[in-house]
């Protein structure tokens, strides 16, 4: 167990990195920027993170199952402590397929002279429901090890 604990920790950290840099980095300033710079900077972290994140996002989740398995009922704490990063994990997951990635793939077909009439809505909405993210993955890592340690 402790093994699937370790890579389910690995996991989500990298995931939660890759939600907590951008909006450190970036999306707090995305109101800001003119909308070629917005443009090219959704474009660029597109390519960067999809790529990545197609293949992360779906390991971290699954690594935590093992853990929910190995802990019922033998360690209850602990079950519930992962159980809890999973939920949170899964609604990070959910905003991101359901919310973020639909707008970011609108938001990538955009061009500087074709920009929809509510685009900073979009944009918008976007940044919301990144915190939104941020938020439950960071929560579901401090479960996580939470679980791990007590």
């Amino acid at each position: 167990m402790k093994t699937w604990e370790l890579i389910s920790i690995v996991l989500s950290a990298l995931v939660a990195g890759m939600f907590y840099g951008p909006w450190a980095a970036l999306s707090r300033s995305l109101n800001t920027f003119e909308p070629e710079v917005f443009l090219a900077i959704v474009d660029r972290m597109n390519r960067n993170m999809a790529p990545v994140m197609t293949v992360l996002m779906p390991a971290a989740f699954l690594s935590i199952v093992p853990v929910l398995f190995l802990s019922y009922p033998a360690q209850p704490r602990t079950f519930y402590l992962t159980l809890a990063g999973f939920v949170f994990f899964l609604s990070a997951l959910l905003v991101t397929m359901f919310v973020e990635v639909p707008i970011v793939e609108e938001i990538v077909t955009w061009k500087v002279d074709t920009l929809p009439a509510n685009w900073q809505q979009l944009r918008d909405r976007w940044r919301r429901f990144h915190v939104l993210r941020v938020v439950a993955g960071l929560a579901s890592l401090v479960f996580l090890l939470a679980g791990a340690i007590f």
